[in-house]
């Protein structure tokens, strides 16, 4: 299980689809997920520390954990199957831990609003996680960054990932850089 920070949301300009872009903490590595308006400005407002005059549905349902006298732990992007990320919400009431199963969007949108650490699994990055080059801000291979070495993946998941690779293509990677 790894940590990683959500470094932006990003609008493709293929699709005008948004994606959420993930960095590893102690590496170059990251991950792109692709989520919908709402989440994305979801992730956003509050990212931005923008305030709205009611409650949005991540706020209600961090204020619900609070009110039973739970706390969001923290988040865990679990798995990838067929182009589509899983996600669990984890919880603590009392003593209990409880996983709760969560798109990643929404998992990510509470995670913002209770300040907890976003992990994902090391299934999920070796299959889906890139490297850039910081010349050149082109993908770069990770294989050989890293123990064990990537996950096989089939054909199939490659087809899938086809969109992605599509993206990571046009990203400029300066803009990632913070100043």
């Amino acid at each position: 299980m790894r940590e990683l920070v959500i470094d932006s949301i990003r609008i493709s300009q293929m699709n005008y689809q948004r994606v959420v872009v993930l960095k590893e903490l102690a590496t170059n590595l990251f991950l792109l997920i692709w989520i919908g308006p709402t989440e994305a400005e979801a992730i956003a407002v509050k990212m931005q520390g923008m305030t709205v005059p009611r409650p949005l549905t991540h706020d209600l349902l961090v204020d619900l954990v609070k009110s039973v006298g739970g706390t969001v732990q923290h988040i865990l992007v679990s798995d990838l199957q067929n182009e589509t990320f899983y996600a669990r919400i984890v919880i603590k009431i009392g003593e209990e831990l409880h996983e709760i199963d969560s798109r990643p969007s929404d998992a990510m949108a509470v995670a913002v609003r209770a300040e907890v650490p976003i992990y994902v699994s090391d299934q999920v990055m070796d299959k889906a996680a890139i490297s850039m080059d910081e010349e050149t801000g082109q993908p770069v291979s990770t294989s050989g960054d890293r123990e064990p070495a990537p996950a096989e993946v089939t054909e199939e998941e490659l087809q899938g990932l086809s969109a992605f690779t599509d993206l990571i293509n046009e990203l400029d990677m300066e803009d990632f850089e913070r100043k």
